[in-house]
């Protein structure tokens, strides 16, 4: 089922030169060299750039040079930063950086753009006085305005003196210049809990410029927070539409301009950083057009509902195929098709559906099974498959048999693929041949109830985004736990009916040669009403439980109040509890398949909406255990 190849070089749709709905990013988002940084932007689609200076600093690119790269790309040059302590008590020390920002006014000249940021102070010698400080920067302003330049004053969340946007305004309206007005940056305002609805008091033509960046909540020092924790609009828990919402009620008409500081972003492959920060303001846009119609932003096609699992599909192999096929039968799985064209096997019990397929080629060494390819119910596959287009997730090419069905897919950040499909008597089913063999009762299992996917840390906020943005489905709270081998971040995302459930995973570090023996676990959790009663006909089927240390049951038994027959179940299957005001979760894994992969199967009650996270330390020891018990599988 799995799609071809790799996808194509994603692109945005350019907005034009000026006006309302310019995408913009500031070329510190992203690594590599300035080179790199230009390009990657003008790929993703983006209408202009900022200019952050110490990559210009570090160019073999004259200004001009740099100019005219940009324009062979389509790039606009929107804004040269940062300027940084311009005001001072020392008047020596404000004329040495007067004479500062006429070198600056040269290199915007040459580089053909007309506003430079000025952050407010954080010297020792920052002036206090607010006429006093706005006098200088009407001495400033006066001297770009001379050369047709302009100066947007941003309040940095630790200035020294003005920390808040509320100061900063109050120094641009003392100094009443035409070439002085605001920058508002969404960390700024929001980090210090500032109220975007005083916006409304500023006039149009004194919001010269808007930065955008979303951050987690942290308690921590606001500079740290600010230079290592930003993320892109979507990826954190500030309200990014209300600001900008609040912002572009004032008539604001410049670009949405992202400037996020990110440790990851500053590492990772900037090509597909920048597609991550453009599908970031897409979803932006879409949140501010849904909110204010006439906004003037166009929103991307809705996310048709999605109603459930078609299937899950694992990729295999020789050596891990047949062991997966043995598995899938001893928790009452029955093999009723077969692909017409691919070594593709269908494995069936209830609504629950798993393909097992040996045609994915992995990179990994023999033996390896991991989850290729997600298969989600969509009300409308085709609207499904030109949203994900329109969220710079461009469709997989694939290969179709003339009497197969025609599935659209796109890759997630970790490569899995995730196909729009309706299982419906002419759809995907139809592409297998059946076996003859007929799915039956089984052990109980009814459904998928969620999947569990590892990312790779680098690409963890980007996954949350893809799933929000591409297929609509909403962010749940990111916790941390402290795992055997390592803290490890979660995140959930769902839709609001939880038919379809995925549970994002990622170690926090993970350096050199030590590793916990389960490298980027993933699994498939199988839904059942009993589960007391399906793992016994699991144990009775030879299905290969995980065994959990007495200490567990233990454990739950002081915790909870639990009958004395469901402990007995937890200590004989080695079944698994936890709970919550809403309700309860029991769950059970089997061990390792293929290096990566397992099942689950669980049963919540009552109003219990969680992943039994608390549970995942005990589970991952266990794994390890057997791991180190069971001898390597040998290649065939």
């Amino acid at each position: 089922m799995s799609a071809e190849g790799g996808p194509p070089a994603p692109h945005g749709a350019r907005r034009g030169a000026t006006g309302r709905g310019r995408r913009a990013i500031a070329t510190v988002c992203l690594s590599g060299t300035l080179e790199d940084k230009i390009a990657a932007a003008a790929a993703a689609g983006f209408d202009g750039i900022e200019v952050f200076e110490p990559d210009l600093v570090a160019s073999p690119w004259s200004p001009a040079e740099l100019a005219a790269r940009c324009a062979d790309l389509g790039l606009s040059i929107d804004l040269y930063q940062p300027f940084r302590d311009l005001d001072s008590t020392d008047p020596d020390r404000f004329a040495r950086n007067l004479r500062r920002a006429e070198h600056k006014f040269d290199v915007m000249a040459a580089l053909g753009v007309d506003t430079v940021l000025v952050c407010s102070s954080v010297a020792p010698d920052a002036v206090e006085d607010a006429d006093r400080l706005a006098g200088q920067l009407a001495t400033a302003a006066a001297r770009a305005g001379e050369r047709g330049l302009r100066i947007a004053y941003e309040a940095l969340a630790w200035g020294r003196h003005v920390s808040t946007w509320e100061r900063s305004w109050d120094a641009v309206r003392r100094a009443d210049s035409p070439a002085l007005g605001l920058c508002l940056d969404s960390f700024h305002v929001l980090s210090r809990g500032g109220d975007p609805a005083g916006f409304a008091a500023v006039p149009r033509e004194k919001l010269f410029f808007l930065q955008l960046a979303d951050a987690p909540r942290l308690a921590m020092d606001v500079l740290q927070w600010s230079r290592h924790h930003r993320l892109f609009p979507g990826q954190g828990a500030f309200d990014l539409p209300g600001f900008v919402a609040a912002v572009l009620a004032t008539d604001y008409a410049g670009p949405l301009s992202l400037e996020v500081f990110n440790d990851v972003y500053r590492q990772a492959d900037p090509a597909r950083t920048a597609v991550d920060a453009m599908r970031s303001l897409q979803w932006l846009e879409e949140a501010l057009a849904l909110r204010d119609p006439a906004s003037g932003l166009i929103p991307p096609p809705a996310a048709p509902a999605l109603s459930g699992w078609s299937f899950t599909e694992l990729g295999v192999d020789g050596v891990s195929g047949p062991r997966a096929a043995e598995v899938l039968a001893a928790l009452g799985f029955t093999h009723t098709g077969q692909h017409r064209s691919k070594p593709v096997q269908l494995w069936e019990q209830g609504r629950a559906r798993v393909l097992l397929n040996a045609s994915v080629v992995r990179p990994a060494g023999p033996g390896v099974a991991s989850v290729a390819a997600l298969g989600l119910e969509s009300a409308d596959p085709g609207r499904s498959a030109a949203r994900a287009e329109a969220m710079s997730a461009p469709v997989l090419p694939r290969t179709r048999g003339a009497a197969e069905a025609e599935l659209s897919a796109v890759a997630a950040p970790d490569g899995t693929q995730v196909f729009f499909t309706r299982t419906v008597p002419d759809g995907w089913p139809a592409d297998f041949l059946p076996t003859g063999e007929h799915a039956g009762p089984g052990a109980g299992i009814t459904c998928v109830d969620h999947v569990g996917l590892t990312q790779p840390f680098d690409s963890f906020d980007e996954a949350g985004l893809f799933y929000r943005a591409v297929l609509g489905l909403d962010p749940q709270e990111v916790t941390e736990l402290a795992a055997p081998f390592g803290l490890v971040r979660t995140r959930a995302v769902t839709d609001p009916a939880r038919s379809v459930r995925l549970a994002l995973s990622a170690a926090t570090l993970r350096r050199g040669g030590w590793a916990p023996g389960v490298p980027e676990p993933q699994y498939v959790a199988l839904a059942t009403d009993d589960l007391v009663a399906t793992a016994r006909a699991l144990r009775d089927a030879g299905a290969p439980l995980l065994p959990l240390p007495a200490n567990y049951a233990d454990d739950l038994e002081a915790r909870f109040d639990l009958p004395a027959d469901l402990l007995a179940a937890v200590r004989a299957h080695g079944l698994m509890y936890e709970e919550d005001g809403a309700g309860g979760y029991l769950h059970l894994a089997t061990e390792v398949l293929g290096d990566r992969v397992f099942f689950e199967v669980v049963q919540r009650l009552g109003g219990y909406d969680g992943y039994g996270t608390a549970d995942a330390p005990v589970r991952m020891a266990a794994h390890r255990r057997r791991r180190q018990a069971a001898p390597a599988p040998a290649a065939r």
